[in-house]
């Protein structure tokens, strides 16, 4: 069984920087294609960045490239999200998961395992 916890969440004021940290434990973390995902309130669930198994090719959505850098440390088994110049649609609780099957994925559906969620909430 894999289980990922996310960290460093927060409230920030608009333009401000959070980190995200998805720490992954139970089976060997290179396996995985990471990615992180995004619920707003009475929203879907939508992606946010993937990064692939052992290139490290990253993803990101339109609304987040250029601000949001994802990055893994494979010998630390975690997953981050540095988050610069944020904006208050970027509130939302946030998302690690970790996929077997394929090498980076965009879709939710690919996606095995999940973590709990961490709060980011940016203030106007």
């Amino acid at each position: 069984q894999v289980h990922l916890v996310e960290s460093g969440g927060g409230l920030v004021q608009a333009g401000g920087s959070l980190r995200l940290s998805c720490a992954v434990s139970g089976r060997t973390f290179s396996n995985y294609a990471m990615g992180w995902f995004r619920q707003a309130p009475g929203k879907e669930r939508e992606f946010v960045a993937a990064i692939s198994k052992f290139t490290s090719t990253t993803y990101y959505a339109d609304s987040v490239k250029g601000r949001f850098t994802i990055s893994r440390e494979n010998a630390r088994n975690t997953l981050y999200l540095q988050m610069n110049s944020l904006k208050p649609e970027d509130t939302a609780v946030y998302y690690c998961a970790a996929e077997t099957l394929k090498s980076i994925s965009t879709s939710e559906y690919d996606y095995d395992y999940w973590g709990q969620g961490t709060q980011v909430t940016v203030s106007s």
